[in-house]
This record gives C-alpha cells, structure tokens and sequence, in this order.
C-alpha cells in the first residue's frame, strides 16, 4: 500500500520501508540542490516541556528537501506543540531503495534527530531522573550504540532497587558494615515488595546478569541491540511495579527521583 512521505516521517525513530508517493518526480535535483516538498504535514508525539506532558508536534504543509544523492535525501522539518505552540526542530535521512525521483519509490528513514533544546523530551518515558535515564537509553539505541544503551539501563535498574530498599528501611550494608552484594539487595527488596515482574520472578538477578554480560564481557553491539528492546521492557515494569506500590511511589517520590511520574506515564499503557 503506497502511503505518503509524511507518514513514514510521522513513525520516527521506526526504520520500516514503505512505499510512498513520488515527491521529487520530475524534478531537477542533483546532490546539494533544495527543494520543496508538499508530503502531508508530520505528527510527532513528544513530551512537552512547557504544557508538562506528551503533546501532539505537527509541521506545515511544505517541507524543505535536501537532495544527498540519488537515493538519499535530508528533509529538515520544524514541528509546533498543537498545544501551547513552542516549536522544535527534526531531522530526517531518508534513504532510497532505487532513484527517489520515481513515481513511488520505496523508503525507509535512516536516521532521525530532534534539536531538543530544553523544549521537548521523549514521549512516554515520564520526568525526573528514572525518565531521564530511559530516554538517554533510546537515545543511545537509535544511534545504534548497544553497550551504552545498556549502561542506562543497568543504572535505572541498580538505582530503583536501592532506593526501594531505603525508602522501605532496608539496609544497603551488611551487618559488618559492607555494601551489599546487588544479587542480596536485590532479593530482600523483591521479597519485600515484589517489584520483579511474575514472569521473572525470582529470577530477577539473571536481567542484572544480563545487562552486566552485555557491558562488560565481549557481546557483540548488534547482540546488544537485538536484546535491548526485552531488557528494556524489563527494567521499566520494573520502576512501574515500585510505581504502582501507593507506599513506595510516596516514599521514593520524596527521595526525588520522579519514579511517581513516569509511573504514571507508563500506567496509561497496555502492558501486553
């Protein structure tokens, strides 16, 4: 089914090919050469900073196309808060599986990147620190970076267990006045509280162990990539299920560490 540019623009980061309407047919645009598309107006849902949560960003009618080269063009979008009309810029590299002058030539998006600004954040990863992490860890994945994008999401996983295990009075230390093993910390807080999901339960140290290998040992970035998305997953049922917990949201939210609002982001979603 042929669809327009804008709509493939519009599932950014997503990377599927689609087949979409010509937009340069006719056309005299070698590499370096601006043009202007019409391709249906962009819709993007980010987190904006000025209404304080996700919003609805759409472009106008006309876009500006850069032409790379026969089959790669780089289309600069600026997207408005339909909302309260602060404004963020887009980036897109859309690349071509023959000539991007065909009458329906099959695309698929490259690479995308906002200017962010202070304006917008990501969508559905919720404020605070816990948000923050989640979305330097997409971040970090859409640039292809595995072990980084790991590396946040270890941290979130380590920072949520230890404030749940402070919040609800549960020594870090041993009686010896030694920091916890994370594998011991882990298994009071979970039996405490059970903020491991069912389907991993009691097994919640392997996830650790998981992210941990892909760190440090000799895991591939493709491999990395390839189990970002499940540890991802993972690890925010994680911070929902300490979110879901009345008692802990209203101690670890007085810690400061915004587990209550990205819970509350995340609550909206279907958990399948």
């Amino acid at each position: 089914m042929t669809m327009r540019l804008s709509d493939v623009l519009s599932k950014a980061p997503e990377r599927e090919e689609a087949q979409v309407e010509g937009f340069l047919v006719g056309q005299q645009a070698t590499w370096g050469k601006y043009r202007t598309i019409q391709v249906g107006k962009v819709f993007l849902t980010l987190n904006c900073k000025q209404c304080g949560q996700d919003r609805t960003f759409q472009s106008r009618d006309k876009l500006s196309c850069l032409v790379v080269s026969e089959r790669i063009a780089s289309i600069d979008v600026c997207l408005r808060c339909a909302a309260c009309k602060s404004a963020v810029e887009t980036w897109f590299l859309v690349v071509s599986r023959d000539s991007l002058h065909g009458s329906a030539p099959i695309v698929w998006l490259e690479r995308y990147v906002e200017s962010r600004r202070g304006v917008v954040g990501r969508a559905g990863v919720g404020d605070g620190f816990f948000g923050e992490l989640l979305d330097r860890a997409q971040r970090a994945y859409e640039e292809e970076l595995g072990a980084g994008a790991m590396i946040y999401l270890r941290k979130a996983f380590e920072t949520i267990t230890s404030q749940t295990a402070r919040a609800s009075g549960i020594p870090l230390e041993t009686p010896k006045g030694k920091r916890k093993s994370f594998y011991d910390l882990l298994k009071e807080v979970d039996e405490a509280h059970e903020i491991v999901p069912r389907v991993f339960s009691g097994d919640g140290y392997k996830l650790f162990g998981e992210l941990s290998e892909i760190i440090h040992g000799d895991t591939s970035e493709q491999i990395a990539l390839e189990k970002y998305s499940p540890c991802k997953t993972l690890v925010s049922e994680i911070i929902r299920n300490v979110s879901a917990n009345a008692e802990m949201r209203g101690a670890v939210a007085a810690l400061g560490w915004g587990v209550a609002e990205l819970g509350a982001e995340e609550s909206e979603k279907d958990p399948s």
